[in-house]
């Protein structure tokens, strides 16, 4: 037998595993867990989970170390290495379908996405492996394999309950409103009215207005900059609460829980919606609409807080904030 075909036939197994990793990893990625009606034990699931994690790693590190240097295996030896990594993705993922729904929605979203970066990277290492120059350990290949380190370490550090799950929800919107209010308090420190030590009666517009905010404009900044302000109040206090009040001993508190989750996830975007439609030239109809849409979603919150009994009903007061009066008072709003 050829050398080219000695090759061949050791990625043969390799390129059958490629293609059923990328089969397992759909179908984490779409699937449904596996509902049971006795009591689940969380713990145990952890611990099992935790095991499995470990062994892909391992057998995805001796691929890995098999293809870095030469001799290439055998033909029965890549059969071998293919057939253990799989058999350990394929045990990855019937403990990830032993977590049912009941555990929180959100909790499973994330061990889900966690999964499934395990499952994407070791597609992706054994892409690179044959892909690259043989006999040769590739850069790509030792990132590969550093990928796939990092997606099982970052599974093992995933929340260990719906509580928890929901306040790396919080966390996550609470960094994402506070980047769109600071980017807007640096905006407009740095955009000036070039204009605005003239003495000038006549109301005509002055120079590019789509390069700097008028008065005018900054008049309705500061309200909206106060609703944003809101919502990260709101956030921050929302995230003490549940630490302090948050439950997951019933199935209707673990629900509860998700309700928050999927509600502040709307949070960010309702901000940076905002936030977006002030730059110059300022959006005054996109203003007041997403005004109002991020005020209805701040109300939504607290009404799910006083339902859940996740807290105090006094989490957040809000200000009576309106930008309306503000636009209306401009005689060129949305005329």
């Amino acid at each position: 037998m050829s050398a080219d075909n000695s090759v061949g036939n050791v990625f043969v197994p390799l390129r059958n595993l490629l293609n059923s990793i990328q089969c397992v990893r759909d179908r984490v990625r779409d699937g449904e867990s596996n509902e049971s009606g006795g009591a689940f034990d969380l713990s145990n699931f952890w611990d099992t989970l935790n095991q499995a994690v470990k062994a892909v790693s391992q057998e995805a590190t001796k691929l890995s170390v098999a293809f870095s240097k030469p001799p290439l295996p055998s033909q029965q030896d890549g059969e071998k290495l293919s057939e253990w990594i799989l058999k350990s993705v394929l045990s990855l993922s019937t403990v990830y379908y032993w977590l049912p729904k009941s555990q929180g929605v959100s909790l499973r979203r994330q061990v889900r996405d966690a999964t499934v970066d395990v499952l994407e990277g070791v597609t992706q290492l054994v892409e690179v492996i044959l892909s690259s120059p043989l006999q040769s350990l590739s850069h790509e290949q030792l990132t590969s394999t550093g990928g796939v380190w990092s997606a099982c370490d970052s599974l093992t550090q995933l929340p260990r309950d719906n509580k928890a799950a929901l306040l790396v929800v919080l966390s996550a919107q609470i960094g994402v409103v506070k980047d769109a209010i600071e980017e807007i308090e640096q905006a407009l420190s740095e955009v000036q009215d070039p204009f605005s030590d003239v003495l000038d009666d006549d109301q005509e517009p002055r120079g590019n207005q789509d390069t700097y905010w008028p008065e005018k404009d900054r008049l309705v900044i500061g309200p909206c900059q106060g609703l944003m302000k809101a919502s990260a109040v709101c956030l921050r206090n929302l995230t003490s609460a549940v630490k302090t009040h948050g439950d997951v001993s019933t199935p209707q508190n673990v629900a509860q829980l998700d309700d928050l989750a999927d509600i502040t996830k709307e949070l960010s975007p309702g901000v940076a919606d905002l936030a977006l439609c002030l730059y110059p030239p300022m959006d005054y109809s996109g203003v007041e609409d997403n005004v109002s849409k991020l005020g209805a979603l701040l109300k939504k919150v607290l009404e799910i807080i006083r339902a859940a009994s996740a807290a105090p009903p006094q989490i957040w007061r809000p200000r009576r904030t309106s930008i309306t009066p503000v636009l209306r008072a401009d005689p060129d709003f949305i005329s």
